[in-house]
């Protein structure tokens, strides 16, 4: 049985106009007319045919890798409302995770939320292709809020202590 990726990487809803998959790989083109590529692997678990994450990999032509880093699924939340509703435990083999065996007539990823996951894909490509999210999203759905960090106040507010 196959992972289809092609509806996996569809679903997840990658804005990137100029893109492929190809097996369980997907390749972009974020920025036109820069070298630079996305690749885009299911991350493999010590269980064979499970996948724990996606392996984002920023490739250059000549240079191969440039960076790589690896979005776990249990990182980004992706199956814990799954793994909540079949009361299986963070230690359990299938926690977070998913594989090429699944129940017929459903995808691998059955019960897969891919807001985290695309929010973090967000974040690495802003890093790598900046403008191309934006370029070629579609709009935003309502609700959506930035994550800041607090500051620091610039002055002091309390006598200085040696």
């Amino acid at each position: 049985m196959s992972l289809q990726a092609p509806e996996f990487f569809a679903e997840l809803g990658l804005p990137f106009h100029d893109h492929a998959v190809v097996g369980n790989t997907y390749y972009a083109a974020p920025v036109p007319g820069t070298p630079l590529r996305l690749r885009i692997d299911f991350s493999r678990t010590i269980y064979a045919d499970t996948y724990g994450g996606l392996r984002l990999a920023v490739v250059h032509p000549d240079r191969g890798e440039i960076d790589v880093v690896v979005l776990g699924f249990v990182d980004q939340g992706t199956f814990h409302r799954r793994d909540e509703a079949l009361n299986t435990s963070p230690n359990a083999s299938g926690y977070g995770t998913f594989g090429k065996y699944h129940r017929p007539g459903r995808p691998p990823w059955d019960g897969a939320d891919f807001t985290g996951l695309r929010n973090a894909i967000e974040q690495y490509t802003a890093v790598w292709f900046p403008g191309a999210w934006t370029a070629s999203a579609p709009s935003r759905t309502a609700g959506r809020t930035q994550h800041t960090s607090p500051v620091v106040p610039a002055t002091r507010t309390g006598p200085r202590a040696r």
